[in-house]
């Protein structure tokens, strides 16, 4: 046996390895969405395990395909979005999809004006930024109000990322180590699974992303177009999230080396660029300054000590969620770098390195640093000299992470109670009527709002919702000001809601529950007594504290 095939063989081994190894610890993984320790029981070890030495087995036969240097870009976004779409079928696990919803459906219900006069005023914003929730409502304006139009912008968005992180090393370094970045993004479970989600993390990744590599242009080429795009880039990156705000502190850093390497021209660009983005992030910021010194205050004093009490480990996030293999390469090309004394490694390792020092143990809000780890992790493996090894190194992690993903999370996420509104929606859109009236009864398990159940349902049916909301008795400040689901008690059932007659003869019940046995009150009982139950939805994994069960009703 040559070295190479040696090399191979002994990749495909470490690869089976890792997993059965995360798989044995899998109860040290304390990530709150997707732990191994519940999403792998003892039965997927002899149902996954095949899968995966399949897949390395393909991956060895992958490696004799060339490099593809001409389409490389296309070959990326190809696959990637193939990859993303198969996590489509996940539900909406995170609440926080129920705020980003509402105010989408303001903008498609009352236009771009409305929403950009009531944003934080009669549309709750909680610590949210306008531009994402403003771009899924365009896209119910223009496309209709349906979930599979906002999967497939949020997996474009996924895949543009790929597609900027291999350009973002192909002009640092060169196109193979742009190329195995872009790859590794799909050696991340966790980001495979946000992918399909109606939340805000995949698209500030992509912004950042876009604002960085706009950035490197703007300062290697003389062309004012350039100089404006990278300031519309950035600036668009600082309207989706706050914590965009801190990881934008890499341009600097892209300054500085870039200055180190190039003319004193580029301090003009330089100040160009950052005068036409302060110029347009202030045309949005201005008008609610007040606004935002609000959330900023909120930020500090709720979120920042809620991240310590809500945090997980860096052993889950680089170990379980993020394929072990690639944060290995990117400890080692520390080394590297620091061996060949290459001044653009900063501009990568600048965004890691910070959230780690500041110990930002959240994974969601370290997603959008994510491209820069991969591109870390790429410049770490290009030490292997031999083509044929290192691919097959980024296909090992690739299959690995992508097994883990669509035979692990994926149909874990599917038996989250979650799935009973996704379920429900459906089939409820099979049944006569325009509209349905919505009961939410209060959660028995968990500190929410039950208000907030009505718009992700909303989200799975055309139905038109009849829903009134119902004082629930809040939980004491003390405790709401610990509690991560804080917001839900600041959301305010949207007045679209409100319309309709109690009581309607032809229209659907849908009474929405937190446990199989929680009694109805009696003025429900009494309304449901001329009602037949026609559909339970009563999946339930018995992880999360925040349940969502369904039950539909009819006119008897």
């Amino acid at each position: 046996m040559g070295i190479v095939p040696l090399a191979q063989t002994v990749l495909m081994l470490m690869s089976l390895a890792a997993f059965l190894t995360l798989y044995v610890f899998r109860a040290q993984d304390n990530n709150r969405l997707t732990s191994w320790q519940w999403v792998f029981t003892d039965a997927d070890l002899f149902r996954i395990t095949p899968i995966l030495v399949a897949g390395l087995l393909l991956a060895y036969a992958l490696t004799r395909i060339p490099f593809p240097r001409r389409r490389a870009a296309s070959v990326l976004l190809a696959v990637s979005f193939s990859i993303g779409a198969l996590t489509w079928a996940e539900p909406e696990v995170i609440v926080d999809v129920a705020r980003y919803f509402t105010q989408a459906k303001h903008v498609e219900r009352y236009g771009v004006a409305y929403f950009l006069a009531e944003w934080g005023g009669q549309i709750p914003a909680w610590t949210d930024l306008p531009l994402v929730p403003l771009l899924y409502g365009l896209i119910f304006s223009l496309l209709g109000e349906n979930r599979i139009f906002i999967q497939v912008f949020t997996t474009l968005l996924f895949s543009g990322t790929v597609v900027l992180t291999y350009l973002i090393g192909k002009t640092l370094w060169d196109e193979a180590v742009g190329f195995y970045a872009g790859a590794l993004l799909l050696g991340m479970p966790y980001l495979l699974a946000q992918v399909p989600l109606m939340l805000v993390d995949v698209p500030t990744m992509f912004l950042l992303t876009l604002a960085v590599f706009m950035t490197i242009q703007a300062l290697e080429h003389r062309s004012i177009w350039l100089i404006a795009l990278a300031a519309l880039a950035v600036a668009l990156a600082g309207c989706t999230k706050y914590s965009a705000w801190l990881m934008l502190s890499v341009l600097p850093v892209v300054f500085l080396v870039r200055h180190w390497e190039g003319p004193r021209s580029l301090w003009l660009r330089a100040g160009a660029m950052t005068t036409i983005a302060a110029l347009l992030i202030g045309i949005v910021m201005y008008p609610i300054f007040d606004l935002i010194k609000g959330q900023l205050e909120l930020l500090q004093s709720y979120q920042a000590p809620g991240i310590r009490r809500w945090e997980e480990s860096f052993t889950s996030t680089f170990l379980f969620q993020i394929h072990p293999f690639i944060g290995g390469a990117a400890l080692f090309s520390a080394y590297a770098a620091f061996k060949r004394r290459d001044a653009r490694y900063a501009i990568i390792l600048w965004l890691p390195l910070l959230l780690v020092v500041m110990e930002i143990k959240r994974i969601r809000y370290l997603l959008p640093a994510f491209p820069m780890l991969a591109l870390m992790a790429s410049y770490g493996l290009r030490e292997i000299r031999d083509r044929e090894v290192r691919q097959y190194a980024v296909l090992c992690i690739v299959v690995s992470s992508v097994a883990v993903t669509v035979f692990g999370f994926v149909p874990f996420l599917q038996k989250a109670s979650a799935v009973n509104l996704q379920q429900a929606g459906e089939y409820l859109d099979s049944l006569e009527g325009e509209s349905v009236e919505v009961i939410a009864l209060p959660q028995m398990h968990a500190l929410v709002n039950p208000d907030v159940s009505v718009p992700i349902l909303d989200l799975f049916t055309s139905k038109r919702i009849v829903y009134r909301h119902d004082p629930v008795l809040a939980p004491s400040a003390e405790a709401l000001s610990k509690s991560s689901l804080r917001f839900t008690w600041e959301y305010r059932s949207p007045s679209y809601y409100a319309t309709g007659t109690e009581g309607s003869v032809d229209s659907a019940v849908v009474v929405i529950t937190s446990d199989a046995h929680q009694p109805l009150p009696t003025r429900l009982a009494n309304r449901l007594r001329h009602f037949r139950l026609s559909r339970e939805f009563n999946v339930m994994e018995d992880v999360f504290g925040y349940r969502t069960l369904v039950k539909v009703y009819l006119p008897a």
